[in-house]
């Protein structure tokens, strides 16, 4: 009983350890220049995401999974719906919110099966692969490699000391993640502060802990301004993204640990998914965009983690994290580069479950990867993923082998793309 109880705190412990750099980086981008979101704001909600959600998970799904605001929903709501979007920010939390208790209807019924079957896997795959270029690029951007070109739209960027920092904190945490140190990430960030704190090109903070900021964003959602129809492609995006990431994470995850039951299916899938909807809706009462539960869980889970005590100690971790705006605000924004091009580098992996060799299935596949990024929008590239799928199958006279769901989302894309041009 006591080795049991042991193995699982100590599995708590090292999936806090694995993605506690969600603290740091989520509110970094969520607060991106542009969003009017502050900082200390998006901590707070970061880090009440995670322990709340990873704590339902733990008393209610019994579940050893961490649940935190997800990387590509992040910058998807920052950059695609605040920033190139034009949508406010309380709105664009009324987004999240809408989108949350649809996931929670589709996750209490078989709607969520029929869904997960109607979204082919290599649209699945590309959309996994696309999201992290798109975060690659942001890292990219914030460390100095690349830069705005008035010729070319994208340029080498100044390779100035930026890029010098993002460098060696890459180097560092690929040194330490290829020996399964759970600090990998944590190093790297810290590596480059610190760097950039000695050198004097960021000050330190004045004082190094705070309150916790419950007056910025903290149920600061505007839900009736988000029902508007010209936001509706964004609210199926955040549904649909966040409904087969999870997905993803519970089936890869499960199926790796051995976490399955007597017919090879995931333990307590639906108690996993109605607490991974609650972290999206509840995410938007806090004022951060979707929570999820993190594929960084098997870290805790080969640690020995099987149960929701796991969870639990994971969530009672993140606590002491509301207390740190000051030192996580005087962390430079290229200080997390190396952690989203390696978070990109990880999600990228899913590319080579794409056919490329099936012209009609390749070729959505391969818009929608690159749609992403360069567009930053996951909208368009999951949009135009479905509407290509649907064409170039009866294209090559291959019209039988798209499902019924596959057409319905074909039409419902053709139909989100033409609410958002008229609008």
């Amino acid at each position: 009983m006591i080795p049991r109880m042991s193995r699982e705190i100590v599995a708590g412990v090292t999936t806090f350890l694995t993605m506690s750099y969600i603290v740091v980086v989520n509110p970094a981008i969520l607060s991106t220049p542009g969003t009017g979101i502050p900082f200390s704001g998006a901590l707070t909600a970061t880090v009440l995401v995670c322990f709340t959600m990873t704590l339902l998970m733990g008393l209610y799904a019994k579940l050893p999974f961490g649940v935190a605001p997800g990387m590509g929903l992040n910058a998807f709501f920052t950059y695609t719906v605040i920033i190139g979007g034009g949508v406010a920010w309380p709105v664009a939390l009324g987004i999240i919110f809408w989108a949350g208790v649809a996931f929670l209807l589709v996750s209490a019924t078989p709607l969520r099966e029929r869904i997960a079957l109607s979204f082919p896997d290599h649209l699945r795959a590309a959309t996994a692969a696309g999201i992290g270029l798109l975060l690659t690029f942001i890292g990219l951007q914030n460390g100095g490699f690349v830069a705005a070109n008035p010729a070319t739209m994208v340029g080498v960027g100044p390779l100035d000391h930026r890029a010098l920092f993002v460098l060696a904190g890459l180097i560092v945490s690929v040194w330490l993640a290829r020996r399964e140190n759970p600090f990998a990430y944590l190093y790297g960030i810290a590596l480059i502060t610190s760097g950039a704190w000695a050198f004097g090109y960021v000050s330190p903070p004045p004082s190094w802990f705070s309150a916790p900021d419950f007056s910025s964003v903290f149920l600061k959602l505007d839900i009736w301004g988000a029902l508007r129809l010209s936001l509706l492609p964004a609210m199926i995006t955040v549904i649909l993204t966040d409904l087969f990431d999870s997905l993803s994470t519970f089936i890869g995850v499960a199926q790796a640990a051995n976490l399955v039951d007597d017919n090879g299916e995931p333990k307590n899938l639906r108690q996993g998914l109605i607490v991974d909807s609650f972290a999206t809706f509840g995410a938007a009462l806090f004022g951060s965009s979707s929570g999820t539960a993190y594929v960084e869980s098997i870290a805790g889970i080969r640690m020995g983690g099987r149960t929701g005590l796991t969870a639990v100690v994971t969530a009672i971790c993140f606590l002491p994290c509301l207390f740190i705006a000051p030192i996580a605000a005087a962390i430079p924004n290229y200080a997390t580069s190396a952690v989203l091009i390696l978070v990109g580098v990880s999600m990228f992996q899913a590319v080579t479950r794409v056919p490329f060799d099936r012209l009609e299935v390749a070729v959505p596949a391969y818009a929608t990867l690159i749609l992403i990024p360069l567009t930053f929008s996951i909208t368009q590239g999951i949009l135009w993923g479905f509407i290509l799928h649907a064409a170039l199958h009866v294209v090559v006279g291959r019209a039988r082998q798209v499902t019924a769901a596959a057409w319905g989302l074909a039409a419902v894309s053709v139909a989100l793309l033409i609410i958002e041009h008229v609008h």
